[in-house]
């Protein structure tokens, strides 16, 4: 596991060189208490959901009504 600090309004991407064509940016968009709140950045056709959402979808649920809603496309 990689492990990165990061400040608000910092970012780290993955992908999008070395045969990586697709590129996901996460943002911190602010820290409050123990929460953090990020953004993700990705091209439009890529799913993103939160770890139990993934889990359940894997585990057989019904995508359509556990997917989180569309990231942010890269401009």
């Amino acid at each position: 596991m990689l492990v990165l600090s990061r400040k608000s309004q910092e970012s780290v991407v993955v992908g999008g060189s070395g045969g990586f064509h697709r590129l996901l940016k996460v943002t911190v968009l602010g820290i409050r208490g123990a929460n953090v709140k990020l953004g993700f950045e990705v091209d439009a056709d890529v799913p993103v959901h939160r770890w139990e959402v993934w889990e359940r979808i894997k585990a057989g649920g019904q995508a359509g009504s556990l997917t989180e809603g569309p990231a942010a496309p890269l401009a």
